[in-house]
């Protein structure tokens, strides 16, 4: 265990180093992506919510989300997902937030996102992946989520929480309206976003990706792979189909946005290191 520490640190120094020493061409759409996660102060507070407050709804969103779909019980799988998530969340705006990765146990391919930091991959999602590159590429589109406060602003829409920076009753925690309100968490929070958010958090995505030292093409390529398993399996992609864009329709906005401007970074796939699911 000691000698994957090291050399676990070991790839994090080395990814750092690339990730700053490397002038990456991005394109004006990856530009944008890049420059928005610089703004300072940019995030920290959406509507009057504090940081604390934006926690505590995503803590009961999360909290309601485990209810129905409980973790898988691997402490070695949830604390291996939580090392690659909070190294490729220290490359955005926002590295000092609490962030919780987790793999949950369901069958269903699909990942989310709840405002605060609280990311989870379902089980049926990391059965697919074959490198830590795609694993990275996978949570830092949900990291994209968080940061810009996608979801934070689809409650406010939907006035689950209310427009004056007050939560339901105070207490998001124990308050059972905001409870019913948000239901089993996953699905009423992210089948709401436009598709101008999940292309936003794609591109986010490839670019914190790319700075964690891991390989750019880690996220296309979990895109391709779900667009083959749907054609096989339309039943463990249905709510992925209702929370995503197509995945061939978000490889298209990806290619265009990439072209061929990452060919030259030649980012890590580590897939020796992906820990398997027992």
């Amino acid at each position: 265990m000691k000698t994957m520490t090291i050399k676990y640190l070991a790839f994090l120094c080395l990814a750092l180093s690339l990730s700053r020493a490397q002038a990456f061409d991005l394109g004006q759409e990856l530009r944008n992506a890049a420059r928005d996660l610089q703004k300072p102060g940019s995030s920290k507070v959406l509507g009057g919510y504090s940081e604390a407050e934006e926690v505590a709804i995503g803590r009961q969103i999360a909290g309601n989300l485990l209810g129905a779909a409980p973790l898988v019980p691997d402490r070695q799988l949830q604390k291996y997902v939580n090392n690659v998530g909070r190294w490729v969340a220290s490359q955005s705006e926002r590295p000092d937030l609490a962030w919780h990765f987790g793999v949950i146990d369901s069958r269903d391919i699909n990942a989310f996102a709840a405002p605060g930091g609280y990311i989870f991959v379902t089980a049926g999602l990391y059965r697919l992946l074959n490198d830590e590159a795609e694993l990275s590429g996978v949570l830092a589109h949900e990291i994209g989520h968080v940061i810009k406060k996608h979801h934070l602003k689809i409650l406010q829409q939907s006035k689950i929480v209310d427009l004056g920076g007050k939560l339901i009753g105070k207490q998001v925690g124990g308050d059972e309206k905001i409870s019913n309100l948000i239901g089993s968490g996953a699905e009423i929070v992210s089948r709401s976003l436009d598709k101008g958010a999940e292309f936003e958090a794609d591109r986010i995505g490839v670019v914190l990706a790319a700075r964690a030292g891991y390989d750019a093409y880690g996220l296309p390529g979990v895109l391709q792979q779900i667009g083959h398993t749907a054609k096989d399996d339309s039943s463990s992609v249905a709510l992925l189909f209702k929370t995503h864009p197509h995945p061939d329709e978000r490889l298209a906005r990806l290619g265009d946005a990439m072209d061929s401007r990452f060919d030259g970074i030649k980012g890590q796939t580590v897939e020796k290191r992906l820990y398997r699911i027992k």
